[in-house]
């Protein structure tokens, strides 16, 4: 699979909206069992979404469980641990990595973390290195905002940067970014996202399909960028060790690197 950039959250006790979700063009589903079911619903939504992943689905899906700890996480762990059509599991709330190691245990789907809290974020290299089912950190970002007592949106800042360094420290991939909440503010959205490409976000967490194609095109390089990376493979196919150039540019093995990072991202466009 190509480099995921968007990734849809559907509402674990809607099978309707999960099944659109999956004809929206994301590149991973996200069934979601913790924030967007009542409690009221949770045992239904366990069981829905069950039954709709008996069979394999036609891309990536992850199911996000219940906060670990909790009686609902461990039955929603039961019932999800060797269904064919769950491609992953995104575990809420973690904030330790003796939780990703206990979740290791009891299945052998990959894992996600999500830190929502001081201490998650805190432990955040020690947690994205806890074990080898872990594929990947991410914010949440609403907690962890209640939860520090920020008032702006560069409050947050930080946080975002320590989880993409404990990331990329334990090999694993940049993070996504957390949800842009209003699903009508499509400039903020795009203003988010290039402000996260900037601290090192790669894609972003999306609760509409409107988002996705604005999130496609934020993190997908630009045409200058490409350029810029085509002629840096290039040159540097021609002469080995750094080198300057004619634009005055510096290119060495970490400048390469990077271009050829671009040149598979350009990629995805087909």
């Amino acid at each position: 699979m190509t480099t995921p950039l968007t990734w849809l959250y559907a509402p674990g006790d809607r099978p309707d909206i999960v099944a659109k979700a999956l004809e929206a063009g994301a590149d991973v589903v996200v069934v979601d069992l913790e924030d967007a079911v009542a409690p009221e619903r949770k045992e239904y939504a366990r069981a829905a979404t069950a039954e709709f992943l008996t069979a394999p689905q036609p891309l990536p899906v992850h199911v996000r469980v219940n906060a670990l700890g909790s009686p609902m996480a461990a039955a929603d762990l039961k019932a999800l641990a060797h269904l064919p059509g769950v491609a992953a599991l995104r575990l809420p709330k973690v904030a330790s990595p003796e939780q990703i190691r206990r979740v290791a245990r009891s299945t052998a789907h990959p894992l996600y973390a999500l830190l929502e809290s001081a201490l998650g974020v805190e432990h955040a290299y020690a947690i994205a290195r806890s074990h080898p089912a872990l594929h990947g950190i991410a914010l949440g970002e609403t907690d962890l905002a209640a939860d520090l007592g920020v008032r702006t949106d560069a409050g947050l800042d930080w946080s975002r940067s320590r989880v993409v360094v404990a990331a990329r420290a334990a090999a694993l991939p940049p993070p996504p970014q957390s949800v842009h909440p209003d699903t009508r503010d499509l400039a903020g959205l795009v203003a988010t996202c290039a402000h996260g490409r900037a601290l090192g976000f790669l894609g972003r967490a999306a609760i509409h399909p409107r988002q996705l194609p604005v999130i496609e095109r934020a993190y997908l390089p630009t045409e200058e960028e490409l350029a810029r990376a085509e002629a840096v493979v290039k040159a540097a196919a021609v002469h080995q060790g750094a080198q300057a150039l004619p634009d005055g540019g510096f290119v060495d093995a970490a400048v390469v690197a990077a271009a050829q990072r671009t040149l598979a991202l350009a990629a995805r466009r087909g």
